[in-house]
């Protein structure tokens, strides 16, 4: 169920969006000079650690399902797997299975194609929004063209329903590719919504459940079923992932727009460039008077922009609260994929996705 957050007056002054704000981890110094003490490892890490086993084997499968006699295809896929993505949806996977209390394997073949699906998602995306970088690098379709990239994402979405069909459990392929069909539906919902300035913000939620949610939630689900665990533990790791996935998509657009992405080699503004109305910008037109929507207009649904637009939209957001207005809807969704975390005992596990909201709320990446 998609709880929907309800907004804030949002009509005061605030102080620019500065770093410190979703800064996650602080720097420290390497001679453990007790005045700078090593802070803990990232929950993310931390989760990376406490499934180390069971992602490696992943990252086995995946290599091994790469392969293909068409050179170009290992090329290619292997050159956007390892560029640095951070393998949340897969240990997502292999944390909840753990929660469960599931020994097999097949959680391991769930985890890959999971990412393989994510992975197949980011080639279309970056051929569809005509990037040139992905996470500070060129993208696939940059270095190999368009017609690889989704050549190769086809590619990749066959061998994760490969891996499913593996896991021998009708309910593992109707979860997965009832995803698959809903991120394709939210893709094309976003494309609708392009430069489209009265986009709202049912809208606007509507799109990020289909294009990130979706998958968020039946990477957890999923752990359940193979796990043989009654449906309402199903229910509610489907209704974690769904709100942290929410969550983790209202952050990606607000760090779209933050001084952090140019700090860590990535561009700011690239939704603005290309016309997509995320909520930062819904909120802004919809507080704004009219002299600042003739500018959104201008510069989203006409896509008339010139030097300095880019700045004077961060400081409309700014100055309507919307980007801190959006963290705060993240946290309230990130609430939401907490208490829906109770249903299970206490234990590492349950703390360490727990402990995985927060660095999605927190994250500066």
């Amino acid at each position: 169920m998609l709880h929907q957050y309800a907004p804030a007056a949002g009509n005061c002054q605030q102080e620019p969006l500065v770093e410190t704000e979703l800064a996650g981890v602080t720097d420290h110094n390497p001679n453990h000079d007790p005045k700078h003490p090593k802070p803990a490892p990232n929950p993310l890490d931390a989760l990376a650690d406490m499934v180390a086993d069971d992602l490696k084997a992943v990252n086995e499968i995946i290599v091994q399902r790469m392969h293909s006699s068409v050179e170009m295809i290992p090329q290619l896929a292997s050159y956007i797997v390892s560029a640095g993505g951070k393998r949340l949806r897969p240990l997502l996977t292999l944390a909840a299975a753990r929660l469960c209390g599931y020994s097999g394997e097949n959680h391991r073949r769930l985890a890959a194609a999971v990412e393989f699906i994510h992975t197949a998602t980011l080639l279309h995306d970056d051929v569809v929004d005509e990037s040139a970088l992905r996470r500070g690098l060129a993208s696939a379709n940059a270095v190999f063209g368009n017609q690889a990239s989704v050549l190769v994402g086809d590619f990749l979405f066959s061998r994760a329903f490969l891996l499913m069909v593996d896991t021998g459990s009708l309910e593992v392929l109707r979860i997965l590719s009832n995803a698959s069909a809903i991120i394709a539906e939210g893709e094309v919902l976003q494309l609708q919504t392009t430069n489209d300035t009265s986009t709202t913000e049912q809208d606007y939620l509507d799109v990020i459940r289909g294009k990130t949610a979706a998958l968020f939630a039946a990477a957890c689900r999923v752990s359940a079923v193979v796990a043989d665990r009654p449906p309402a533990e199903a229910a509610a790791l489907d209704e974690y992932g769904l709100n942290l996935g929410i969550a983790f998509q209202l952050v990606d657009d607000v760090l779209d727009y933050s001084a952090l992405q140019a700090r860590l080699g990535k561009t700011v503004g690239d939704d603005f460039r290309e016309g997509k109305i995320t909520l930062p910008v819904v909120l802004a037109y919809q507080r704004g008077n009219e002299e600042e929507r003739t500018f959104w207009r201008r510069t989203l649904e006409q896509s008339d922009q010139s030097e300095g637009d880019i700045d004077h939209g961060i400081a409309l957001m700014t100055r309507h609260n919307t980007l801190r207005d959006t963290i705060d809807r993240a946290r309230h969704y990130g609430a939401i994929a907490r208490d829906a975390l109770g249903i299970f005992p206490d234990s590492p596990e349950k703390l360490a996705l727990q402990e995985i909201i927060d660095f999605v709320i927190e994250r500066e990446f």
